[in-house]
């Protein structure tokens, strides 16, 4: 759907009320459909996704996304049908016909002119400047799901395809300019003087390129998508083997080779899509790199590929040269602009409850006053000089006052308890300290909070399909955009995810992926973000070696 990289923001499941009001939009803005044909298209109770993405150059899309298709897309406000939709739906949209070898270069970013279009014999559909039209190929108006597409019957009298090419691709078009002062007239003239212009290129992203577009910003040698992915592959995972990979790491699920080491070898503004090689699956990929005897690939468990064997000496390692790495590599996004994270800085603090009032007042704090564990080490011993209360005969040991009583005893020590060393007063004073942290971001101001800082917080989940979900709470704590997470892990994993509102927290967001993906954000947590391990729990409940997620 897309032909340049974009970047997930959420995909959550539809509420029931934005169901019916998507329903009511599609009706207003497709008069053409019935209403069964609404209620096909947008089911009453079968699955149905909002996934909210950026595209390449930064549009905020919203996509409807209905049995693993998508179906409607939203831009700038306006609604309009995917190409999976009018193959099912062809009479949905005024359609105009043109050759393959020109939507090549549609697809490529180029504008529809008037020489590449078919007039069939009834003449061109008539519309109106800013109408929302489709292009179909000679000979084909239809195609199905992304996968196997059948075909419909052609119009009535179109011509026969001059390059005998087959297939069918449509896609959504708002024709700028009046196309009823389209004729036959100029034929003759440069392409680049007919003024009628196919400006909404099929949500393409590859209209800032006049040339055929694809997986390549700047496809300068002519190859093909299914090539550049090809060679896509082939890069991540020489450059994993060669970077990321070491003997110890061996025997790796290969699905933690692809998902754990391969995408982040991804270059930035390129997305990794093994189905969209010539391979169309991991398994093939990794069998061909098996015959060049660079890896070896063995199922030690049933139905699950390890590698277990590499030959780092293999020339397409060694000759491999590593491409410098992106300063904008593992980012999260703030605003409108990309910045690498950088884990915080945090402290833990302690602060003065009403009950220890009396034992900090001389040094100048109240109740609610924030002291670092070093300042409260000073206030106390300061105390215990200036009011002689070491002991005379003992310097390790410490007389009791009635404040020092009342402060750090309890009351069944009060009358039995005179003296404690040095290191037992502080510790008990520590201890009767109610917690605080402080929280620094680079280039931010401190965070003081009272209480302690919630780690972050991965836990498995039993689904009502049997299926295992991993779900992580309290990223924001640690300035982790759950969105941005989300769509780390989704790509990463090649699983779905959602984010939805943590239950009992307020203000808070919880991620939740599909199958047990511990290990992966683990790898994300600790590896790249450089989080402290203290501040992480649940990840203990990585899958074992060997054993499907």
């Amino acid at each position: 759907m897309f032909a340049k990289a974009f970047r997930v923001k959420s995909n959550t499941a539809i509420k029931g009320s934005d169901r019916r009001k998507l329903r009511a939009d599609v009706t207003a803005v497709f008069p053409t459909l019935g209403t069964d044909q609404v209620s096909e298209l947008i089911p009453g109770k079968e699955e149905l996704n909002i996934v909210r993405l950026y595209a390449h150059r930064g549009d905020a899309v919203t996509v409807y996304v209905s049995g693993g298709n998508p179906i409607l897309f939203e831009l700038e406000k306006n609604l309009y049908p995917t190409v999976y939709t009018l193959w099912s739906y062809p009479d949905l949209l005024p359609t105009f016909t043109t050759w393959p070898l020109v939507l090549e270069k549609l697809v490529g970013g180029a504008d529809l002119m008037l020489p590449g279009l078919v007039v069939p014999p009834a003449g061109l559909p008539q519309v109106q400047k800013g109408d929302l039209c489709a292009i179909a190929l000679v000979g084909n108006r239809r195609s199905g799901e992304k996968s196997s597409p059948p075909s419909i019957a052609p119009l009535a009298l179109d011509p026969p395809d001059p390059s005998e090419e087959k297939g069918s691709v449509q896609a959504n078009a708002a024709l700028q300019g009046d196309m009823r002062h389209l004729t036959l007239e100029g034929e003759e003239e440069e392409v680049g003087e007919v003024q009628q212009r196919c400006a909404e290129k099929s949500l393409s992203e590859a209209a800032e390129d006049p040339s055929v577009g694809g997986l390549n910003p700047d496809p300068t040698d002519g190859k093909t998508l299914q090539e550049q992915m090809d060679e896509l592959l082939e890069r991540c995972f020489l450059h994993a083997l060669k970077c990321r990979l070491k003997k110890a790491d061996l025997p790796l699920l290969t699905s933690t080779l692809l998902g754990s080491h391969m995408f982040s070898c991804c270059p930035e503004g390129r997305q990794l899509d093994v189905k969209k090689s010539s391979y169309k699956k991991l398994s093939k990929f990794l069998q061909h790199m098996q015959q060049e005897q660079i890896i070896q690939v063995k199922e030690l468990s049933q139905g699950v590929e390890s590698i277990v064997a590499v030959d780092w000496k293999h020339p397409r390692i060694t000759s491999f040269v590593i491409p410098e790495p992106s300063p904008t590599s593992q980012t999260v996004q703030e605003g409108s602009r990309e910045q690498p994270y950088h884990p915080p800085d945090i402290k833990s603090l302690y602060c003065v409850p009403a009950s220890m009032t009396l034992l900090f007042q001389e040094s100048g704090h109240k109740k609610g006053s924030i002291l670092e564990g070093g300042e409260v080490r000073t206030i106390v011993i300061s105390y215990a000089k200036k009011h002689d209360l070491v002991d005379a005969g003992n310097k390790n040991l410490v007389k009791l006052d009635p404040i020092l009583c009342d402060c750090i005893l309890e009351k069944n020590e009060q009358h039995t308890v005179t003296k404690l060393p040095w290191d037992s007063l502080l510790s008990r004073c520590l201890e009767k300290l109610q917690p605080a942290y402080r929280v620094t971001f680079p280039g931010q101001e401190p965070i003081v909070k009272k209480g302690k800082i919630c780690p972050i917080d991965i836990t498995l989940a039993q689904r009502a399909s049997n299926k295992k979900v991993t779900v992580v709470r309290n990223l924001e704590a640690y300035g982790l955009d759950p969105y941005s997470v989300a769509a780390i892990l989704q790509q990463r994993c090649q699983a779905s995810t959602t984010v939805t509102p943590a239950p009992g927290a307020k203000d808070s967001l919880q991620v939740q992926i599909q199958g047990n993906q511990v290990h992966h954000l683990g790898r994300l947590l600790l590896d790249e973000y450089q989080l402290p391990r203290k501040y992480i729990q649940g990840l203990e409940k990585a899958p074992k070696h060997g054993k499907k997620k």
